[in-house]
C-alpha cells in the first residue's frame, strides 16, 4: 500500500469517529409518556405550564421551582427546577424543558421559554386592512388609516 492510501484511510477513520461523536449530542423532543419510558436519560420536553401549579417562594428558597407540565397530548408530570424562576414564565406559550425523569418527577436542568408572538394582533389587523384594501383603497389611504 502506498503512503497516500494509508493517510487517506486514517483520515476517513478520523472523520467517521468525529461524526459518531456528534451523533451522541443529537436529541429529539419527547412527550411526557415517552420521557417516562426513558428514566435517567437526558431528554427535551415541549410542554405548557399547568395553570395555578407554580410553586416558587424566592424568600424561602430562591433556587427551587416546581410546577406541573402538560404536553400536547394531555399527559402531565411534576417538574422540579433548582434555579431561579425565568422571567415571564407564566406568559410563555410553551416551555422547552431539558432534563431527566427521576422517580415521579422531571428533574429539569434548563428551561427555554417560547414566548407568544408579539405579532399575532398585528397579523389580524393586517388581514382586516387587506380586506379594506381590496375595496379600491389606495396604498396611501391605507397608510394614513394605520397612523
Amino acid at each position: 500500500m502506498k503512503k497516500t492510501h494509508i493517510i487517506l484511510l486514517v483520515f476517513i477513520a478520523i472523520s467517521i469517529a468525529v461524526l459518531l461523536s456528534f451523533m451522541g449530542d443529537i436529541t429529539t423532543y419527547d412527550t411526557v409518556s415517552s420521557a417516562k419510558e426513558k428514566p435517567g436519560k437526558f431528554v427535551h420536553l415541549i410542554a405548557k405550564m399547568q395553570q395555578n401549579s407554580l410553586q416558587y417562594d424566592p424568600v424561602k428558597d430562591p433556587n427551587y421551582l416546581a410546577f406541573t407540565a402538560v404536553d400536547s397530548l394531555g399527559n402531565s408530570i411534576k417538574v422540579v427546577y433548582h434555579n431561579t424562576k425565568p422571567t415571564d414564565m407564566e406568559k410563555s406559550e410553551r416551555l422547552v424543558l431539558k432534563g431527566r425523569v427521576q422517580d415521579d418527577h422531571f428533574e429539569c436542568k434548563d428551561i427555554l421559554l417560547k414566548c407568544p408572538s408579539k405579532y399575532k394582533d398585528d397579523m389580524n389587523a393586517a388581514k382586516k386592512q387587506l380586506g379594506t384594501a381590496s375595496n379600491n383603497t389606495t396604498p396611501q389611504e391605507l397608510a394614513n388609516e394605520t397612523k
